[in-house]
């Protein structure tokens, strides 16, 4: 098979891998999910050209290259490398194994944030609230001094500064897996000297014309997620033609723009930014398929948790009432091979991650 590095094909091939089940389960046949216990029995293959999707067939994961060959041999070799960035095995993301479910908790140091703002807007409280997230199980702690809600106003370089980088340097100096919640390139600098390890960007790397550049000079993991619109605009009316060929096609633009900068495919996560420019309809669409985001080659960020959308299917619960709904839907994302969980309930995600994927043989159980 051909070397899955890539770059970008005139038609973007979105596989989905279907019938996913534990490798011992399926037939010989089957094909391991980013080289984890999960493999799958059949793949959708769909093809997405010029704005609009060209193919969306049902093929057995064993009879794909064959049928390509056939059906579409001038892509052939595309779908080829897309098959083995779906299959290959992810490497350790920001030194963090990923054969273990890992949580980001979020620490929204803010006094708007759509769940938590104010919660943790004074430094020591904020610290003391990080230490307590890991304490509870969580592997990365987010920080963040921007909200980005739908309708969020922009805050100045000097205030975001100022309430992150006192957290970032707390946090790190008493050993903590900071990642910097943040669009803007002086802070990814600054929050890196004051020891943070991730960069997490809602903008995938391009809310500022130096961002992308300013992530590759610190040497540190990225997560690029996509967002259609700003956060001021982008529950107003969000449309897609199809939303789940478009978000891959703009994830895999952005992730060979980091490699062209220097951020090596390894030191990526992906994150489709559920609720960020998107319908309920688009978010399950999304979640539903969500194995498909493997066929880029890194691993899976999920963000539901506490989302709007979660209380429009249920009850219309306030933020801080949805967290049987978050981790419902974390399940759902594990059970598609996801593997890193932002989220706001730290302990009762963990909890609920180790018992279901010990359970679901997705992980082996600790000894008694």
């Amino acid at each position: 098979m051909s070397d899955p590095a890539q770059t970008i094909d005139p038609v973007t091939v979105v596989l989905t891998p279907l019938g996913l089940d534990l490798a011992h389960r399926l037939a010989s046949t089957a094909l391991p999910l980013a080289g984890g216990p999960l493999a799958f029995s059949a793949l959708e293959v769909r093809l997405w050209r010029d704005g609009k999707v060209i193919c969306r067939e049902t093929v057995a994961a064993d009879a794909l290259l064959p049928w390509a060959s056939v059906q579409y041999p001038e892509i052939a070799q595309a779908i080829e490398r897309r098959l083995a960035l779906l299959t290959k095995p992810r490497k350790p993301f920001a030194g963090l194994e990923l054969a273990r479910a890992l949580v980001m908790g979020i620490l929204n140091v803010t006094p708007d944030s759509f769940s938590d703002g104010g919660d943790h807007h004074d430094p020591v409280r904020a610290i003391e609230s990080g230490l307590a997230m890991l304490e509870a199980g969580a592997d990365i702690l987010d920080v963040g001094g921007e909200s980005t809600r739908p309708g969020a106003a922009p805050v100045t370089l000097k205030e975001e500064l100022g309430r992150v980088l006192p957290v970032i340097e707390g946090l790190a100096k008493a050993g903590a897996k900071v990642s910097v919640d943040t669009r803007h390139a002086d802070v990814m600098r600054a929050a890196r000297n004051a020891g943070a390890a991730v960069i997490n960007d809602v903008t995938a790397l391009e809310g500022e014309a130096g961002s992308l550049a300013a992530a590759a000079e610190t040497g540190l993991p990225v997560v690029l997620m996509h967002m259609q619109g700003e956060p001021q605009t982008m529950q107003q009316n969000p449309h897609y033609e199809d939303c789940l060929s478009e978000v891959f096609a703009y994830l895999e633009q952005r992730v060979a723009a980091a490699e062209a900068a220097g951020i090596p495919r390894e030191k990526v996560a992906v994150d489709p930014g559920i609720g960020f420019g998107k319908t309920i309809a688009h978010n399950l669409q999304l979640l539903e398929s969500l194995g498909a985001l493997h066929g880029l080659g890194c691993p899976i960020l999920l963000g539901v948790s506490r989302k709007r959308f979660i209380g429009r299917l249920s009850r219309d619960e306030e933020p801080k009432q949805r967290m049987p709904g978050s981790i419902a839907v974390a399940l759902t994302g594990r059970a598609r091979a996801a593997q890193i969980f932002r989220v706001h309930d730290v302990a009762e995600t963990r909890q609920a991650l180790t018992l279901f994927s010990a359970v679901e043989g997705l992980e082996p159980p600790k000894a008694n």
